[in-house]
């Protein structure tokens, strides 16, 4: 008797969850409900907070903003789900280990996404959630002042190293919101958008998607 294979399809669906693509779609459905959002957010102390509220309470369908906030919960789950599946099955090996990198700046560009919009609402959790992460930062090795050899090297202090990058001044205000929006809203969604042509290029490029060596056979690409 021979074993029964079963279709390339099935078995590229079985070994990936579907997680690459559920997170594509869950990016498209952030940008469309973040420019939705746009529409009545000001990035100003005075008013984000008040606008985080009357979108839920005032503005008609004020549900898309509970859509934005739950959709990056879940494309943050979707793309380590992601990224776990490709180290399990070995997916980042040659030829595919271009599009590996591809994906790690992609999953590092995700995480950014979600840390800066945390500031967004301008509540007590955002201002110390960021307090705490910008701190983290001012302890980056070369980068940070407080980093190792930063000291020694003498390249930054407070007053120029990557926290005061991100914040625009020493503590969380004015302009540390202004900079987060910007950086939410645009720069970091081009960053991911040019990324991910070049993520999907790659996979059609390498043969399709992968899946474990031992599942896929002698013709499916592992």
């Amino acid at each position: 008797l021979h074993p029964v294979r079963m279709p390339k399809s099935a078995i590229r669906l079985r070994y990936t969850w579907a997680m690459g693509g559920l997170a594509a779609v869950l990016f498209g459905v952030e940008v469309l409900t973040g420019a939705m959002l746009m529409l009545y957010y000001r990035p100003v102390p005075e008013h984000a907070y008040g606008d985080i509220v009357d979108l839920a309470e005032q503005v008609p369908f004020g549900i898309v903003r509970e859509v934005h906030r739950w959709g990056a919960h879940l494309m943050v789950i979707a793309v380590w789900l992601h990224m776990l599946r490709v180290f399990l099955t070995g997916s980042y090996k040659p030829p595919r280990e271009f599009n590996w990198v591809i994906g790690v700046l992609l999953l590092v560009l995700t995480m950014f996404l979600s840390f800066t919009g945390y500031l967004l609402p301008w509540d007590q959790l955002a201002l110390w959630a960021t307090t705490v992460g910008t701190n983290m930062a001012a302890a980056v090795p070369l980068l940070g002042h407080e980093g190792p050899s930063s000291a020694s090297l003498g390249w930054f202090d407070a007053g120029n190293d990557v926290r005061f990058l991100l914040l625009g001044g020493r503590s969380v205000g004015a302009h540390a919101l202004l900079r987060f929006y910007v950086l939410h809203c645009v720069l970091v969604p081009l960053a991911m958008a040019a990324l991910l042509a070049v993520h999907f290029w790659r996979i059609r490029r390498d043969g399709g998607m992968s899946g474990p060596a031992d599942a896929a056979g002698p013709d499916l690409p592992s």
